[in-house]
């Protein structure tokens, strides 16, 4: 009875989701009085995506952007009640939620838009000419260099179950998750992971043994690495830790070797026809200044691997960039969403 009630109140809340009041952050980029005006929704953090935005600001004089960060979920809430008043509340979104960029594609949400940008993607990172993969981002394991030994650092999914496997593992109550309920892109990770791992029922039975948490948010996972609140912390965006990793030696990053998910944030144009503006804005992303400037906040290719050799061919081999397009829509089939969080919540509730 409990059982069948709890996927009752999953399939609600997934099928009636309540809308976010307010993003959480916004700032204007641009001239005080400007000529024009786009707003940008998006689930990157403001002073990640920051250098892109002003590097565009730079070519178009007279120009500002609202830039308004959400997150995953409630990004894709918002953007769902949008299209079904046929009212877009942006110009341009963003998400690393990209599993609901697809379904909103699908959902005729979406404006077609080609141009030699859009084209010069790869086929896996462009769909129907209304969705385009801005970045390159992979789901890293992070650790506390200062508390982790040397010989403890897992370099495989293998690895970090068989580290958690003894009854009295230092790392009980030390390893730290996306917490998928809240997450729209620890959700992806999850689910991706959940078809592509032989070991994700040994990880989901190891996380179970040894108290793992599932949390919120890329900034308080890597914080509480960083600080030794956890020790090892799994599938977080490499982009986030790569940037921490800057100003702290002690925080270690790892490209799981036996795969590394990819993800590249899915972009697309609200409403039935692109606003000039803000196509303009896409193109430069994927123009190669744009991508230089994503560059510089490691949103493209920021892999740092302790010791594993991320250039090596043979790990470049393990790559598994996250593909745009129809089989993402299994992630947001409703009842199979419902499934999938109640199995996890059943782990992390033990």
């Amino acid at each position: 009875m409990i059982r069948t009630l709890l996927s009752l109140t999953l399939w609600l809340c997934l099928s009636f989701p309540l809308l976010a009041a307010e993003p959480e952050a916004v700032r204007t980029f641009g001239p005080d009085r400007p000529a024009r005006k786009i707003t940008l929704r998006t689930t990157t953090d403001v002073n990640i995506l920051a250098p892109a935005i002003k590097a565009f600001l730079d070519t178009q004089p007279g120009l500002a952007i609202r830039f308004e960060q959400w997150g995953s979920n409630d990004l894709y809430d918002i953007s769902e009640a949008d299209c079904a008043k046929g009212k877009p509340g942006a110009e341009l979104v963003i998400s690393s939620g990209v599993q609901h960029v697809v379904k909103l594609v699908n959902d005729n949400c979406a404006a077609t838009w080609i141009s030699p940008e859009t084209t010069a993607l790869p086929k896996d990172l462009r769909w129907r000419d209304q969705v385009w993969g801005i970045s390159r981002e992979p789901a890293v394991m992070i650790y506390n260099r200062a508390l982790v030994p040397p010989e403890d650092v897992p370099r495989t999914r293998f690895d970090l179950v068989d580290l958690l496997r003894p009854a009295q593992s230092p790392y009980t109550g030390k390893i730290a998750t996306y917490d998928i309920a809240d997450s729209g892109l620890g959700f992806l990770f999850a689910f991706l992971d959940s078809q592509e791992a032989s070991t994700f029922g040994g990880l989901m039975e190891a996380f179970a043994r040894s108290g793992a948490v599932a949390t919120c948010c890329s900034a308080e996972i890597i914080d509480g690495v960083a600080g030794g609140r956890y020790l090892i912390a799994y599938n977080i965006l490499g982009s986030y830790a790569a940037q921490a990793a800057r100003d702290n030696p002690d925080l270690g990053i790892i490209s799981p070797a036996d795969y590394t998910l990819v993800l590249s944030r899915a972009a697309y144009l609200p409403g039935p026809e692109p606003d000039p503006t803000a196509a303009k804005l896409l193109d430069f992303l994927l123009s190669p200044a744009g991508q230089r400037a994503l560059a510089q906040t490691k949103l493209i290719d920021p892999i740092a691997n302790d010791g594993g050799g991320s250039d090596s061919d043979e790990t470049l081999t393990l790559q598994r960039l996250i593909a745009l397009g129809p089989p993402l829509l299994v992630a947001t089939d409703t009842m199979k969403a419902a499934r999938f969080l109640e199995r996890w919540r059943d782990t992390f509730a033990q």
